[in-house]
């Protein structure tokens, strides 16, 4: 995580729901890589940040945004926008932002362990010098969700250590172990390394 750290938090955002909301949606933006400033502070101005980060990769264009005079920061308005932003991060794999972010974070061989790739592969995806089929894209995107929610609680070093340590919830197998071999994530394993990441480290946003 290179842009993500708050220090200070400004309501409305002082709501527990709301700041877990804004958390999950900023937190998965910086895994994929979207986040283009620096947040430090949860307030409006993250927002703005956060919809800038997002709609350069072409995502969520055309929400609302609290920079807008139509557009009345309240809770409740937050609260839609935020869920709005997070189903279009959800449905927007952004391979060319995600690739270098997650080899930032998780290094060249977990990640190509965890997509059952080669390194040779991975670089060459990260170069640009072959196109990500759809299949590895929609995986890449998972590992940043997983990632993203992980960053809430630990570093990078913890993060790279999660994906190889027993978890009960997995019935004893490590996340990696869980994911298998030619997975998608629409595959049972790993909807549930995505649970367990969400529901351990974001448990008021479940």
């Amino acid at each position: 995580m290179t842009n993500l750290h708050i220090t200070t938090v400004k309501p409305p955002f002082n709501d527990h729901n709301l700041a877990a909301m804004a958390n999950t949606a900023l937190s998965r933006a910086d895994a994929m890589g979207l986040l283009s400033e620096r947040v430090t502070c949860l307030d409006d101005h993250a927002i703005v940040k956060l919809e800038n980060g997002i709609a350069n990769a072409g995502i969520g264009l055309g929400l609302p945004s609290p920079k807008s005079g139509a557009f009345r920061p309240n809770p409740d308005n937050l609260s839609a926008l935020l869920e709005r932003i997070i189903e279009a991060l959800d449905a927007s794999p952004a391979p060319e932002h995600e690739w270098r972010a997650l080899h930032s974070t998780l290094g060249l061989e977990l990640l190509s362990r965890l997509l059952g790739i080669s390194s040779a592969s991975v670089r060459r995806y990260i170069s640009g010098n072959r196109t990500t089929p759809d299949r590895i894209a929609a995986c890449l995107h998972s590992l940043a969700f997983v990632v993203g929610d992980l960053a809430g609680a630990y570093n990078d070093i913890g993060i790279r250590r999660w994906f190889d340590r027993p978890r009960a919830r997995l019935n004893g197998n490590t996340p990696a172990q869980e994911l298998g071999e030619n997975w998608v994530p629409e595959d049972e394993g790993p909807r549930r390394v995505r649970e367990l990441a969400h529901t351990l480290v974001m448990p008021a946003a479940t």
